[in-house]
């Protein structure tokens, strides 16, 4: 079993995405901002240069408005689309739990940070054919609001990863990557609870019912996690990846009820 202090997180897609530039020396300070973190009535826009048809304004409004709540015990959990102002905090977070789970050394920060920062850009000029999620944490005790998660989304074909893990799944259908929750946050139930609003928001978006994920194979406890959650292994990495550098990875499937109010 991983020990309690084992990164959360699917096997990245930024493994593919970044891995070619590990070796170069770069140093970009990024500042955490509380004010990353306050609601905002700010409009998610999209970055991209294409016409946006019917369909995708309709999807879109319908990430505008998407926002679910969760309370635990011992606090609430608020999961939404990342606001612009967030990407910061969400580099961050995302390249905290990068470096954990290769043994980078603390000096790759800064750099990991700038370029988890540009993938993100990116990423978001997909909108609405991919997500990018954040899950707001407040505690019970004195009712602050951090950064507790992330999960990204892909919805179709023109939302996947040009640079995707192995194996690779297909790209017309759903896929979730780079879910992570902060280190301090871990063993509360938000991972499970993330994903499941990743779930929710994939039926909302797309009547494809099939949707994929990767998890590395040293990863038992999220392993164990998906398995429960009703994901299945369907490929299993070679051992040539290891050519690569990356961690050999399985790849997972789960078929959503039709029917969205059965998850």
């Amino acid at each position: 079993m991983a020990s309690p202090s084992q990164p959360f997180s699917l096997s990245l897609s930024l493994d593919s995405s970044l891995k070619p530039f590990l070796s170069a020396h770069h140093h970009h300070h990024h500042r955490f901002s509380r004010s990353s973190l306050q609601c905002s009535t700010a409009p998610l826009t999209t970055h991209s240069r294409t016409f946006l048809s019917p369909l995708s304004l309709s999807k879109q409004q319908t990430l505008l408005d998407f926002s679910q709540p969760h309370h635990f015990p011992h606090g609430t959990l608020l999961i939404r689309p990342m606001l612009e102002t967030e990407i910061d905090a969400v580099s961050h977070l995302l390249s905290e739990s990068f470096i954990e789970t290769l043994f980078l050394p603390p000096n790759y920060a800064d750099l990991l940070a700038f370029l988890v920062k540009n993938y993100l850009l990116d990423r978001r000029s997909l909108l609405p054919h991919a997500a990018l999620l954040v899950g707001i944490y407040s505690n019970d005790r004195d009712g602050l609001d951090e950064l507790a998660c992330t999960a990204e989304i892909s919805f179709d074909e023109r939302g996947a990863n040009s640079a995707s893990p192995t194996p690779v799944p297909p790209p017309e259908c759903p896929y979730i990557s780079n879910m992570t929750v902060k280190n301090s946050l871990r063993r509360k139930g938000i991972g499970k609870q993330l994903l499941k609003t990743c779930e929710d928001l994939i039926c909302k978006m797309t009547e494809k019912r099939d949707v994929y994920l990767h998890c590395r194979m040293v990863d038992k406890t999220p392993l164990s996690m998906y398995k429960k959650a009703g994901y299945q292994i369907v490929k299993t990495d070679s051992f040539l990846v290891w050519l690569t550098l990356q961690r050999r990875k399985y790849l997972m499937r789960k078929t959503l009820p039709a029917n969205p109010e059965e998850l």
